[in-house]
């Protein structure tokens, strides 16, 4: 685990990589109601191929107890994930060496990770999106969001709200799969008003930024998602991505790439654009 600046205790899952030194470091970023444990199975395949990885827990979510489902504001999530990458050069196994870094966000983590990216382009050498909750099919309206606003300013920032995803087939048309959302009791259920207006911060910077990510990018969708509306989410990354942006789409997936019963073909999809944006250094002929 790490402390974050205001003393929260962040805990997240670490896969070290088959090589050595890494070919990169992945910090990784779930969904709204996921956490890092839905994602064990990509997370060691990527480790097998030669990429470290860093799968935090956001606060309130997965492993985190405290103050489930909450948080203060954008930027207190925003600086969760910046603080987080020098918790992961402090405990770098190889610091002699350089390792760039790749932020990963799946679904609503997406959000996050692009916005950060944005915010803070010199952290990261690469960017991977994964179904991102950039926009989800289901949008508030400027009225709810004017709620959201008054019913935080009146003190009531705690308050509960569920989270409209109660429905495993949402995520997957797997049946084991949707068993094991189901009975997960880590899985996330409700958030506060303050979250949802973090949300909304997160979504306003996203509409109206004219930043570009300097650096390769990726964007995975699934054909068949019931969660975020892909058309405008691809239009908002090939606006952000600039000419270093990469789509990958799988019709017949449904929202969790995880949870596809041919997920060793995203997976794959993920480790080549990887290997390609960060290729083995090249042997000198003298060593051949």
């Amino acid at each position: 685990m790490y402390r974050a600046s205001d003393g929260y205790l962040l805990q997240y899952r670490h896969w070290a990589a088959a090589g050595v030194p890494p070919r990169a470091r992945i910090v990784a970023l779930h969904g709204i109601q996921s956490h890092s444990g839905w994602y064990t199975y990509s997370s060691r395949r990527l480790a097998e191929a030669g990429y470290e990885v860093y799968f935090l827990d956001r606060r309130g979510s997965g492993l985190n107890s405290r103050d489930r489902g909450h948080a203060l504001h954008s930027e207190r999530l925003i600086n969760d994930v910046v603080q987080f990458l020098r918790h992961c050069d402090w405990r770098r196994e190889h610091p002699t060496a350089t390792v760039p870094t790749v932020l990963l966000g799946v679904s609503w983590g997406g959000k996050l990770a692009a916005v950060t990216a944005l915010r803070h382009p010199q952290r990261f050498q690469a960017v991977a999106l994964l179904y991102p909750g950039f926009f989800s099919k289901v949008r508030p309206r400027w009225f709810d969001l004017w709620k959201l606003r008054w019913i935080e300013a009146i003190g009531w920032g705690l308050g509960r709200v569920p989270i409209p995803l109660n429905d495993p087939a949402l995520f997957t048309d797997d049946a084991d799969w949707q068993e094991f959302i189901r009975r997960d009791e880590l899985a996330l259920q409700t958030v506060t008003v303050s979250f949802l207006l973090a949300n909304a911060q997160l979504t306003e910077f996203l509409q109206r930024t004219t930043a570009q990510f300097p650096v390769p990018s990726l964007l995975m969708l699934a054909g068949r998602d019931e969660i975020i509306d892909n058309t405008a989410t691809r239009a908002c990354y090939e606006r952000i991505a600039g000419d270093r942006g990469t789509i990958r789409e799988y019709p017949q997936a449904r929202h969790t790439l995880e949870f596809e019963p041919d997920r060793e073909t995203f997976i794959e999809d993920l480790i080549r654009w990887l290997n390609a944006t960060f290729p083995p250094p090249a042997i000198p002929l003298h060593n051949r």
